[in-house]
């Protein structure tokens, strides 16, 4: 760069050839301010984006008419009290809480940055007594009265740092794009607990499904143990059918014993969730499974716009882009202009009159010209710094991919598994009537019932637990999709750049 040919020698001759031509070269300046910056072009970096999901044959295809396009994607499981839950979460949940506190923070930031575009006005006044001796022994000082005198003074100052080479503009930018990190951020977060609570309120109502089950199973065994005593009482049955009939009960007994800690277990964790103490909450059983919903599935291109977490770090590439301009300005110098006034008095009856004034304006030019490299050693800090949000870019977008495939085929696996559980299941009860009846003819002994009724039971805990992971993967999905988040206004106008 010619530095004899820059807008900035020009305005510094005009600075130093009069009044009128200061305040010209002041209006230049002023022209110049969104004229320089030194930060490299934005550009969303680069990213491996397939046309199309590896599992995506047999989806549903998202519309906007879809409730995981409007936000309130739980409402997909067709349960008003999980949708009231999760609205409670939304008011109340502290981790989010948290991070809203640090959306503000960042915000605040933005309002601080872009106040030093503008120029500052400061007020001063001040009252000094000072003292002059007029003797030469140091004790002249303190005996001699005359020589003090008091000293009032009021100003009024003006300054701006004008932005040459668009530092402040490009801080304001970093913090803007900041802001727009933490606001991801947060509906990241918001989206994690989201799922979490929905994640937990699905599986404590399986394990109501199972605690029903086991209560069934729990009557039957009891009948099944008064019968063998009877039978043995009659002499009909031996002492072993009768230990058989207890240990199954028993067994199944102590397993709906266990279910009551897992049930607590998930009412706490639903609990901290909405932002209250255990003790505070209860959730009363219920006789109902929410259904396993239709799941729309967006293109992957999408998926970079729907999902807040990648959002916030392509937000921290473009803080981090505007952070390299902000280092590179460092190297060229600062211009600020400054202008004060006011009234200096050695007597307050008579301080602020005509006689006492006084004024000062011109312009300060401040350029380092060496500091051993520390302004260069910043400028590879901040490239380094750049060169790491990419990645760190490109990575969340894989992993956000990742999860989206492995929650996919995940599901069409868990569907495949439950027709062939199902049909397990049915077996096992028609065995379970058969082996029964057989029983109840003398056929067989009571052990070979034990046996088919421990393989009933356990293929209908095991179709449970299935559900229970297909649910639990479906809400997995819906957020590894991004849930009902959508990039706002400021969002889609960055993307423009």
């Amino acid at each position: 760069m010619n530095f004899a040919q820059t807008p900035l020698h020009r305005a510094l001759q005009l600075l130093t050839r009069g009044r009128g031509s200061r305040l010209l070269g002041a209006g230049l300046c002023v022209a110049m301010l969104s004229a320089c910056t030194l930060s490299p072009d934005y550009h969303r970096p680069e990213v491996s984006s397939p046309a199309q999901f590896k599992q995506a044959e047999g989806w549903t295809q998202a519309n906007p008419s879809d409730a995981i396009a409007r936000g309130a994607w739980w409402e997909l499981y067709g349960d008003k009290g999980l949708n009231a839950l999760v609205e409670e979460l939304n008011r109340s949940n502290q981790t989010v809480a948290q991070y809203e506190a640090q959306y503000r923070q960042a915000q605040a930031l933005v309002r601080s940055s872009r106040a030093s575009l503008f120029p500052s006005l400061n007020l001063t006044t001040s009252k000094n007594r000072s003292a002059q001796g007029t003797g030469s022994s140091s004790s002249s000082l303190s005996n001699n009265s005359s020589g003090i005198r008091d000293t009032y003074n009021a100003q009024l100052g003006v300054s701006w740092e004008i932005d040459l080479w668009g530092k402040l503009r490009e801080t304001m930018n970093a913090n803007e794009s900041s802001a727009e990190a933490s606001l991801a951020d947060m509906a990241a977060i918001r989206l994690s607990q989201q799922s979490e609570l929905v994640q937990n309120y699905l599986q404590l109502r399986v394990i109501d499904e199972q605690k029903r089950l086991l209560e069934a199973t729990v009557a039957a065994y009891e009948r099944s143990l008064r019968m063998n005593q009877n039978q043995y009482r009659a002499g009909v049955a031996g002492p072993d059918a009768v230990a058989q009939a207890r240990t199954q009960l028993k067994s199944t007994q102590a397993d709906l014993i266990d279910l009551a800690w897992q049930r607590a277990q998930y009412e706490n964790a639903i609990a901290v969730l909405m932002g209250k103490a255990p003790a505070e909450f209860s959730l009363a059983a219920s006789n109902d499974i929410p259904a396993l919903p239709p799941i729309p599935v967006s293109v992957p291109s999408q998926l970079l716009e729907r999902r807040p977490d990648i959002a916030s770090a392509e937000r921290k590439v473009m803080a981090a882009n505007s952070n390299i301009g902000v280092s590179r300005a460092a190297y060229f110098p600062d211009l600020s202009l400054s202008m004060n006034g006011g009234y200096s008095s050695s007597s307050f009856n008579n301080w602020i009159e005509l006689p006492n004034r006084y004024w000062s304006v011109g312009p300060q030019l401040a350029l380092t010209l060496f500091d051993a490299g520390k302004r260069s050693a910043e400028v590879d800090r901040t490239v380094a710094v750049y060169d790491q949000t990419v990645a760190q870019y490109r990575q969340t977008v894989l992993d956000g991919f990742k999860e989206v495939e492995n929650y996919m085929v995940q599901l069409k696996v868990y569907a495949d598994e439950a027709v062939v559980r199902q049909e397990a299941l049915d077996a096992a009860r028609e065995s379970l009537r058969l082996t029964e009846n057989q029983y109840r003819a003398g056929l067989i002994g009571y052990l070979d019932v034990v046996n088919v009724q421990t393989t009933a039971l356990s293929n209908e805990r095991s179709v449970l637990n299935l559900l229970q992971g297909r649910l639990v993967a479906s809400v997995q999905l819906i957020a590894a999709l991004g849930g009902g988040w959508e990039a706002g206004p400021a969002f889609a106008e960055a993307d423009k750049q």
